[in-house]
C-alpha cells in the first residue's frame, strides 16, 4: 500500500533529522542534536526534497524542552532571584539597544522601511513578528528572510562561542535522578492542550513557556522530582532542529542574496550587542560568561533555550531569562512600531 505523501514527507524529514543529530552528537558538536538536525533538514530541502514537521510533533518538542528547563527549578532557586536582577536588567537594556541600533542601520544604510526594520531586528519571538508582518506591518517576505537568516547563523555560531567562553564543568542535572516516565507523560498530556490554548491566544513560544511553568511549579512545590529522561530531551532537541530546518527551507535563494548584506549586519550587531552586555554583566555579577551569553543570545527563544540546556548551563537561570525576553519583546516590538519613520 502506498504511503500518503504528507506522512511520508514527515517520516523522511524525521529520519534526516535523527541522522544529522546523531552524526553531530558523535562528532562532539556543541548542541549537536539541535544543530545537526537543522543542517540535515535544510540540506535535504536544498537538494529538492519536500520537508515537513507535523504541528503536534513541533509542539511536543518545544514542550519537552520547556519541561526539561523547568525541572531545574526547585526551592533553592528562590534565594538566587535577587542575584539575577542585574542580569535581567542587563537583558532588558541589551534588547532595547539591539533593536534600536539594528533598526536604524537597516533604515538608513539599507533603505528598509521602519516597520520592516523593527520586525526584522526583534531578537527572538520569530513566529510573533512574522505574524505581525503578515497582518500588514512592513514587508512580510523581507522580515521572514532576515529573521530566518539571523536564526540559522546564530544557532550555528552560538554553541561553539559559548563553549569557548567557558562551558560548565558538569552538565546541569547530570547527578540528578530521572523523573518517572509516567510522570513525564502526564506533564506532556497536560501541557500540550494548555500550550496550544495559549498559542491560539497570541502567546509567543506558548508550548515552551507552558512546559517551563508546569514543570517549574511542580518541582518547586516538591510535587515532582528528577530530571527529564535524557532520550526524550535528545528527541526534543532533534525535532526542534528539524523545525528550524524546515523554516530555513522556505527561504528563496535569490531573496537571500538580495538581503545578504542587511542580514549579515543585523546578525553581527545583535551578536556583538549580546556579547558586550554579557561581558558587562559578567563583570558585575561574576556569573559564567557563556551562561550569560546563552541567556542574552539574540536567536529564537526555543532554539536558545534548547542550546542552553544542551550545553549544561543552569536551567533555572536560562529559563528565567528567556521567559523574561519573551515578555520584554511582547512590549518592546509594538512600542517600536508606534514610532514613525
Amino acid at each position: 500500500m502506498q504511503v500518503p505523501e504528507q506522512p511520508k514527507t514527515a517520516a523522511l524529514t524525521s529520519l534526516a533529522a535523527l541522522a544529522g543529530a546523531g552524526i553531530a552528537a558523535l562528532l562532539g558538536v556543541p548542541a549537536g542534536a539541535l544543530v545537526g538536525a537543522m543542517l540535515a533538514v535544510a540540506l535535504m530541502a536544498a537538494l529538492g526534497h519536500a520537508v515537513a514537521v507535523p504541528a503536534t510533533v513541533r509542539d511536543l518538542a518545544f514542550l519537552v524542552i520547556g519541561i526539561s528547563l523547568g525541572a531545574g527549578i526547585d526551592a533553592s532557586v528562590l534565594p538566587q532571584l535577587p542575584g539575577w536582577s542585574i542580569s535581567l536588567l542587563g537583558l532588558a537594556v541589551a534588547l532595547v539597544a539591539t533593536m534600536a541600533a539594528s533598526t536604524l542601520v537597516l533604515q538608513r544604510v539599507f533603505a528598509v522601511d521602519w516597520q520592516t526594520a523593527v520586525l526584522a531586528s526583534a531578537p527572538g519571538t520569530l513566529s510573533n513578528v512574522v505574524a505581525i508582518a503578515v497582518e500588514g506591518k512592513g514587508d512580510a517576505s523581507a522580515v521572514t528572510i532576515l529573521q530566518l537568516m539571523r536564526l540559522m547563523i546564530l544557532v550555528t555560531l552560538v554553541p561553539p562561542l559559548a563553549t569557548m567562553l567557558g562551558a560548565p564543568e558538569t552538565a546541569a542535572g547530570a547527578a540528578r535522578p530521572v523523573m518517572p516516565l509516567l510522570t513525564f507523560a502526564g506533564l506532556l498530556a497536560v501541557g500540550l492542550p494548555l500550550g496550544r490554548f495559549a498559542g491560539r491566544h497570541g502567546i509567543s513560544a506558548a508550548c515552551l513557556l507552558t512546559g517551563i511553568v508546569l514543570s517549574g511549579v511542580a518541582h518547586g512545590a516538591g510535587l515532582i522530582h528528577g530530571a527529564a529522561p535524557s532520550w526524550m530531551v535528545f528527541l526534543g532537541f532533534t525535532m526542534t532542529g528539524a523545525v528550524l530546518g524546515t523554516r530555513i527551507s522556505k527561504v528563496d535563494l535569490r531573496s537571500v542574496l538580495k538581503l545578504a548584506g542587511a542580514g549579515a549586519v543585523v546578525v553581527a550587531m545583535a551578536l556583538g550587542m549580546a556579547l558586550l552586555f554579557a561581558l558587562v554583566t559578567q563583570a558585575l555579577t561574576g556569573l559564567p560568561l557563556g551562561q550569560i551569553l546563552i541567556a542574552y543570545a539574540p536567536g529564537g527563544v526555543e532554539a536558545m533555550a534548547a542550546i542552553g540546556l544542551a550545553l549544561g548551563y543552569d536551567p533555572a537561570f536560562v529559563a528565567a531569562h528567556h521567559f523574561a525576553r519573551i515578555l520584554i519583546l511582547l512590549v518592546l516590538v509594538p512600542a517600536f512600531l508606534r514610532r514613525t519613520a
